[in-house]
């Protein structure tokens, strides 16, 4: 049985229509919704799946969030890779446990975290993403997902091909990127060999010319 909900870890409320609402719980604070208040000492030590009343006689279910739960609920600036992707997405790439992996587009982070998840704590990997706006939220989502950034994690502003310009290797790569063919040729040095490359693209002319590259 899981341990009963504490203060300072997350919570998934869900309602009869299974409405969903996700925040941290604080001691003494309050939640307000469209049904009404709830007090977060109301969850705070109770088990998940709890029911719990708002003042205005909504009924909610509590439960921790699950990866996926918190990816659809995350802040985000840039689009957001969504659950049903991300599965794929490094099954594909075969990132594992002891991984080494070099993203591009970290944009919400949501990728970075399935990354960090996947490459266990023997892993690396280093997220680039060009706009420093889209980089700062991906370090808040992750910070909130994590609690910290992880020691496995570096996130990088600027190119990837910058890459290049180190010592480091990787054997996995994932671009997500409009343009992913355009930096193949630099970090073709960065890449150990047998490495795994995967791209998410949207369009099949975009694939076509990834692999005409």
């Amino acid at each position: 049985m899981s341990a009963p909900f504490q203060a300072g870890e997350k919570v998934l409320l869900i309602d009869q229509r299974d409405r969903t609402h996700l925040f941290s719980l604080r001691a003494g604070a309050t939640y307000h919704t469209h049904a009404g208040t709830l007090a977060h000492d109301d969850v705070i030590g109770r088990p998940e799946g709890t029911r719990v009343t708002t003042a205005r006689g909504m009924v909610f279910a509590a439960f921790r969030p699950r990866f996926a739960d918190f990816v659809l609920k995350m802040p985000r600036g840039a689009q957001v890779v969504y659950p049903k992707d991300l599965g794929p997405i490094v099954v594909y790439a075969d990132v594992h446990p002891g991984a080494r992996v070099l993203e591009a587009g970290t944009g919400s982070g949501a990728l970075t975290i399935a990354l960090c998840r996947a490459v266990g704590e023997q892993g690396r990997v280093v997220s680039y993403e060009l706009r420093e706006e889209h980089l700062a939220q991906a370090q808040a989502n992750v910070e909130s997902f994590f609690g910290k950034i992880p020691d496995r994690l570096e996130m990088r502003a600027g190119d990837v091909t910058e890459a290049a310009a180190g010592e480091e290797r990787f054997d996995r790569v994932v671009l997500d990127l409009p343009e992913p063919w355009m930096p193949l040729e630099a970090l073709h040095a960065v890449l150990e060999p047998g490495a795994v490359l995967c791209a998410y693209l949207p369009t099949t002319i975009q694939v076509h010319q990834l692999v005409l590259a």
